[in-house]
């Protein structure tokens, strides 16, 4: 269904008109290159092996994606990219889509099982790896009924092949390097179309197998002219650095395609982004780099504000930090903008099918406790059950229309029809508009509680609970009473030698929030189910109640 916005349905202006659509011909990769071409002797990307200027990118891109086609590789053929953060990403990203094959880019911390599915979903005809997670694709190798025909290893261990099943036929594979070095470099991009497809992500879905999501070479062009330029405010002097990995949406955009288009050099990490290996790059004790702008997520911020190492204001070089994955609590932000000297959290909410954020705070305009305002250049939609537009102040589901979207769920067509309605797509998440044209969150669709007939938003009970001085996270799910009523509990994570009792919190939210909402239920927990993003997953919380509850969560 689509409805013409109304006020409760927030038309914006359509920045996208003032911004110049790519041509029909159109291939981001080459075009990255030629935003860059004046820039041969600058720093693009930094790991802690060393640093790669926009020269070599240059370099290694048309070569990567000369022995790509050498391999025998036709456009629109996809290969699987399953690798750390160092400067071989984005040669092995870029280099495929300058070919015109499609990079399959996927989450370095899942199971065997999860890459042969993707294997066989994909059809990938060659997978870059990273020589720490061969042993794991060497496993989904012997589980999939796959089409590969070369592994490329990025940064080998001492032996390139690690144990493999007696009697299976496994691939060849090659160190990056020596296929990098094989062929002379391609000089002109594959002839691809704005369109046409370009990459896949793959969905982190809360329940069933992950989603193909492919996305257009267009799609990554938008997302940084409309964002991560007129939004944020990314200048050629910024250094990035990003929590969130390049296989996620919106590490895609921090780390590469947004620094990319104006110039800047990024900073990558190959490991996971604990306080303490965040706090070493703040600080410059990589590659003599210091970050000035950050992108994370809520749960990181929370863990990084209560680490005893957290850097003082005058040892970093910060100007900016970003957001997403879920709504931040305003006591985050403040503490954060408090500690950091005016440093503001540019709070938003993206997603894997818009590819990057379209609701969004802003610099010099942060409303803490809200997502902000819609990015210019996208239009939002509440509606309720049915489809009818929902007044203000009260939770609707989430539509966004923009040039970013998705072409589709790569073979699921029933899906492809339930999230892409025509010009919109249905997020999944519940929002209220405020008065002054901000949104606010109210928790997914799936999540959404209806206690004693009136709606409560699991996150507004979550957010007030980490006010509490102890508390360092919580979850609040919805369990059934003996009658069979919903009530909430909460899952409580207390911060580090931190004490507090249940009678104690339940009083805490009581005093601030409506005496409906507060949880009727505390359970003390070491940690929470998350996703790979840092996503709370309520629904392993669900699970875990309906089967009697006991042991952790």
């Amino acid at each position: 269904m689509s409805t013409a916005p109304t006020a409760s349905m927030a038309a914006v202006p359509t920045a996208a008109a003032e911004v110049p659509a790519p041509p029909d011909r159109f291939n981001f990769a080459a075009h990255l290159l030629a935003v860059n071409a004046g820039r041969a002797g600058k720093p693009a990307f930094a790991d802690d092996a060393g640093t790669l200027t926009y020269g070599q990118l240059d370099e290694r891109v048309r070569r990567f994606a000369a022995a790509l086609r050498a391999l025998g590789l036709k456009r629109e053929e996809r290969v699987l990219l399953l690798m750390l953060d160092t400067t071989d990403w984005p040669v092995a990203f870029l280099g495929s889509l300058y070919a015109g094959c499609v990079p399959v880019a996927v989450n370095t911390l899942l199971t065997a099982d999860d890459y042969a599915y993707m294997l066989e979903h994909s059809r990938a005809q060659a997978v870059l790896v990273s020589g720490a997670l061969l042993p794991a694709l060497q496993a989904a190798l012997t589980k999939a009924d796959h089409e590969v025909q070369k592994v490329v290893v990025s940064r080998p261990a001492a032996s390139l092949r690690g144990a493999t099943l007696p009697g299976v036929q496994l691939p060849a594979e090659v160190e990056f390097e020596a296929f990098l070095g094989a062929q002379a470099a391609m000089a002109q991009p594959a002839a691809t179309g704005a369109d046409d497809p370009a990459f896949w992500l793959y969905s982190s879905g809360s329940t069933g197998r992950p989603k193909g999501t492919v996305h257009s070479h267009a799609n990554p062009y938008w997302t940084a002219e409309l964002y991560g330029k007129a939004v944020l405010g990314l200048r050629e002097s910024d250094v990035c650095f990003s929590a969130a990995k390049l296989f996620f949406a919106y590490g895609l955009g921090n780390a590469l395609s947004f620094p990319m288009s104006v110039g800047a050099t990024t900073l990558l990490m190959p490991e996971r982004p604990t306080p303490e290996a965040v706090f070493r790059r703040w600080t410059g004790g990589v590659a003599n780099l210091k970050p000035t702008v950050f992108f994370g997520a809520p749960t990181g911020y929370a863990g990084m504000l209560a680490h005893p190492a957290l850097p003082r204001r005058g040892d970093t070089a910060l100007r900016l930090a970003s957001s997403a994955g879920e709504a931040l609590p305003a006591e985050i932000g403040e503490r954060f903008t408090a500690h950091f000297g005016g440093v503001h959290i540019i709070d938003g909410i993206g997603s894997t099918e818009m590819l990057h954020i379209f609701i969004s705070n802003a610099p010099g305009r942060v409303r803490y406790g809200t997502t902000g305002w819609p990015v210019p250049g996208y239009e939002i939609a509440l509606r309720g059950e049915g489809g009818a537009p929902v007044p203000d102040g009260e939770p609707g589901d989430l539509y966004i229309a923009g040039p970013s979207a998705a072409l589709m769920y790569w073979g699921n067509r029933s899906k492809t029809r339930e999230t892409f309605q025509g010009g919109w797509t249905k997020s999944g998440d519940k929002y209220v508009r405020n008065a002054d044209g901000s949104y606010t969150y109210s928790g997914r669709s799936d999540d959404m509680l209806k206690v004693s007939g009136i709606y409560v938003s699991p996150f507004e009970v979550e957010a007030t609970l980490v006010q509490h001085a102890s508390v360092l996270e919580a979850a609040v799910i919805g369990v059934p009473d003996a009658e069979g009523l919903t009530k909430t509990k909460a899952f409580v994570v207390l911060k580090p030698g931190a004490r507090a009792d249940e009678d104690e919190l339940k009083g805490f939210v009581k005093d601030r929030l409506a005496p409906y909402k507060y949880p009727r239920q505390i359970e003390f927990v070491e940690e929470l189910p998350k996703t790979a993003t840092g996503k709370i997953q309520r629904f392993k919380l669900r699970e875990r109640e309906a089967g009697g509850g006991g042991g952790r969560p």
